[in-house]
């Protein structure tokens, strides 16, 4: 209670419930600047002095125990404040609701900063700032999106909330690889970090050419970016800037997993971090050579289709499903061993589905060091296969010199699991 803290304590609350009403003001009134004396229901300091009114009323409530003060307070500032900006809209046929929200939410934030948490307070206030200065940023994203993503984006919503909470978070098979909140988990996430590469794609577009078509591009797939490089090495001047955009978008892959695995398990980061360390290195070397010294035109990588497609993402869940399943049930008949074969095996078809099965079998008694391998195996496959497609996809000049670009990444990484570097790595396994 407010009783409770000294004037000097009440006077810094109030100053900051000021300060709270001035920075949302700031925002408000610069965009307003230009209008004439009088013009507008509110502007720097009429904000400022909402949230020293909600700060004052909030005060006032405490010290004499009523909250109905503060709630009565809050009601006629609404009413006033709406009122006013009524009658300005009917003048300007102005429909906007967003400084009527804006002042009710400066009152309220006033009065937490001296009743409640004034950290929570300051950064409510902050948060309110900087959501009204990003108009033009969110409308601008907005008239990119299409109605596709829109509802991708409210599907994935609705599949981590609704659905994931509901789902049995236990073993349902008799070798424990088939876990049904553990498969659609892993399945939201990789489609949440696909998606979001895939808006990335969309929002910068085409425009700043291969460096970032191929970078986040890959963040989606890079097998879909090498495999649309090679395609379009057919008919450009000059194949090396195409095959300079595949090798970035083959070191954007492992870090991709990398990424993946410090989510889900960084107790394994210690048993294939350098490795995959190393040959993204070497691919990014490659491709920044590639890209920025190869000479002639070479058109960007086509825009990807949408990630996060319904019927994708189901047949993503049944595929890790069974290579779950598949992985537990051959890992229990035939030893960890054999968890290697099986990742580099599926990691040929899909290196997160691969990764994330073996991930997942940390805590049955697979050492980290096995898992480690099972990764860096799923990626080694999974540049493999890119490769044979970017033979089939593309010419010579494409193929020949992003193979030698592939041989050297998986080389250094090989080279750095035979000499590992100790120290390297705090990581506990």
């Amino acid at each position: 209670m407010l009783a409770m803290f000294s004037a000097d304590t009440t006077i810094a609350r109030l100053a900051l419930a000021l300060a709270i009403g001035l920075l949302v003001g700031l925002e408000r009134g610069w965009r307003e600047r230009e209008e004439p004396a009088g013009s507008r229901t509110a502007g720097i300091r009429t904000y400022g002095a909402s949230g020293l009114l909600g700060g004052a009323m909030a005060a006032l409530a405490s010290a004499l125990s009523a909250p109905s003060i503060l709630v009565a307070g809050f009601i006629g500032f609404g009413a006033i404040f709406g009122w006013f900006k009524y009658k300005e809209g009917q003048h300007d046929h102005n429909f906007s609701v967003t400084g009527v929200v804006a002042a009710l939410l400066v009152f309220v934030l006033g009065a937490l900063a001296v009743v409640g948490d004034y950290r929570v307070a300051a950064a409510g206030g902050a948060i309110l700032a900087g959501l009204l200065a990003s108009r033009e940023t969110l409308h601008g994203a907005l008239k990119k999106l299409t109605w596709l993503e829109l509802r991708s984006a409210i599907v994935l919503a609705v599949m981590t909330a609704v659905i994931l909470p509901v789902l049995p978070d236990r073993a349902v098979d008799p070798w424990g690889g088939f876990n049904p909140w553990e498969v659609w988990f892993f399945t939201v996430l990789t489609a949440a970090i696909s998606f979001m590469g895939y808006v990335a794609v969309r929002l910068l577009g085409s425009a700043r050419g291969l460096l970032v078509s191929g970078l986040a591009g890959a963040v989606v797939s890079s097998t879909a970016v090498t495999v649309a490089m090679a395609r379009t090495a057919r008919s450009a001047a000059s194949a090396r800037p195409l095959v300079g955009a595949s090798c970035l978008a083959a070191m954007i892959s492992i870090l991709r997993v990398g990424g993946i695995v410090t989510i889900v398990e960084p107790r394994v980061l210690a048993a294939m971090l350098p490795e995959a360390v190393a040959a993204a290195a070497c691919f990014a070397a490659f491709g920044l050579v590639f890209l920025f010294r190869g000479n002639g035109d070479a058109a960007p990588a086509e825009t990807p289709k949408n990630p996060f497609d319904l019927t994708a993402l189901l047949l993503f869940a049944l595929l890790f499903a069974v290579v779950s399943t598949a992985s537990a049930a051959v890992v229990g008949q035939f030893g960890s061993s054999s968890l290697v074969a099986t990742s580099a095996l599926s990691g040929t078809f899909d290196v997160d589905v691969s990764v994330l099965s073996a991930l997942r079998l940390l805590d049955q008694g697979i050492t980290s060091a096995t898992i480690g391998q099972a990764v860096l195996a799923a990626l080694a496959a999974n540049a493999m296969a890119r490769l044979g497609l970017a033979v089939a996809a593309g010419p010579v000049s494409f193929w020949l010199p992003y193979l030698v670009a592939t041989l050297v990444a998986a080389a250094a990484g090989f080279a750095v699991y035979l000499a590992p570097i100790d120290g390297l790595l705090s990581f506990s396994s």
